[in-house]
């Protein structure tokens, strides 16, 4: 079932949100639905506050990108609970969007690495290193679970730019070819 993305303005986006068990109501359905409404929406990775749980789950899933890079073809996670265990001090610039920010793509700084524990879809414990592209991938739905959207990393003066489309999605005045909670 294709969930409502909520968009920038919404409290749910803001929020720290809860870590959940194995016995969280329904949770193989909405990982489901996770993936079904990122797909729906073009995206690559979606966070539960984005479809307005504040719960600590993640998926991702890079094989559109497999074409221009073929080593993402595999990269498809579910993150339960994580924790950001390290990160490098290394950082690297780069370009991201956001489905609950609509029509905005900013250069943003990530760290260039990444130590990350986290549940699978059964519970599995994993602790695992990424870098690069898949570390900025993480890095950018992580931060939706601690209440963090991308505009709050980007430089003030570029945010100040931005400021009006911002004001404007929280207006509704943004068109989004996937449902969304103005």
């Amino acid at each position: 079932m294709i969930l409502p993305i909520d968009l920038y303005g919404n409290s749910v986006l803001r929020k720290e949100s809860e870590e959940i068990t194995a016995d969280y109501p329904d949770l193989k359905q909405l990982i489901n639905n996770m993936f079904e409404t990122m797909y729906n929406a073009d995206g690559i990775g979606l966070a539960a506050p984005q479809v307005g749980l504040s719960i600590r789950l993640l998926v991702i899933d890079l094989a559109p990108l497999k074409e221009d890079n073929p080593e993402l073809a595999q990269f498809k996670k579910v993150m339960i609970n994580p924790i950001m265990l390290e990160v490098s001090e290394e950082e690297l610039i780069g370009s991201e969007g956001c489905l609950s920010i609509p029509g905005i793509s900013e250069d943003v700084p990530r760290s260039q690495w990444i130590k990350i524990q986290y549940y699978d879809e059964n519970f599995k414990l994993h602790v695992e290193e990424f870098e690069d592209f898949k570390a900025r991938v993480i890095q950018h739905e992580y931060d939706h679970l601690e209440g963090i959207l991308f505009t709050d990393r980007i430089k003030p003066l570029r945010r100040q730019m931005i400021k009006s489309k911002l004001n404007n999605i929280v207006k509704g005045k943004v068109d989004c070819k996937y449902k969304v909670v103005r």
